[in-house]
């Protein structure tokens, strides 16, 4: 059983990754100060510190889980192709419409890939996902069994995810945004054949 003090040292964690994350995807890493972060968690910044060395140590720790939630094995799905792009788009909306702080993920693993400004260590980490090239030979594989229209397969997956990317921005910065349904994001991909 897990005692008051460690549930309360646990929340404030909770906290500051909530308000760095918040943070990071509205002013970015540059302009976003560690004493903008401690006054959005509503904490000292020297308490701040004690659960987090650095801006650089918040920032790594973010990135850290959203690489964690992009570890999609599309592999390990069962079904025929365009049944495991469904089933991604659903469970990846489904998280977004859930999780408030799943859609800021994906606008601070946008930003990580495209920002020159972050720390090295965190470079190598956003290095490593590239989603969009993993899915080519899904889709491939898709278009040889009729059930994913033709066309240049990593366009295709670049429109898919893209997609996907451009609903979680929306919802991250506007969450009364309505969420799409999956069928919709396929037919990105299905063939009308």
């Amino acid at each position: 059983m897990v005692n008051k003090r460690t549930q309360h040292k646990e929340q404030r964690r909770i906290d500051i990754l909530e308000a760095g994350l918040d943070l990071f995807i509205r002013k970015g890493y540059g302009s976003t100060k560690i004493a903008d972060i401690a006054k959005k968690a509503n904490m000292s910044m020297g308490l701040l510190f004690h659960y987090f060395e650095s801006k650089e140590k918040l920032y790594e720790e973010l990135i850290k889980i959203g690489c964690a939630g992009t570890e999609l094995n599309l592999e390990d799905i069962d079904g025929s192709p365009i049944h495991i792009f469904k089933a991604v788009a659903a469970e990846i909306l489904n998280n977004i419409k859930q999780n408030p702080m799943s859609a800021k993920m994906f606008v601070l693993m946008e930003h990580a890939q495209n920002n020159d400004s972050i720390p090295d260590v965190t470079k190598e980490m956003v290095a490593r996902i590239d989603i969009i090239k993993r899915s080519i030979s899904l889709i491939e594989e898709g278009q040889k069994i009729g059930e994913i229209r033709n066309g240049n397969a990593w366009a295709l997956s670049t429109a898919f995810w893209c997609s996907i990317q451009g609903i979680a921005e929306e919802i991250a910065l506007h969450p009364d945004t309505p969420c799409p349904e999956p069928d919709w994001l396929v037919d990105i991909l299905k063939s009308k054949e």
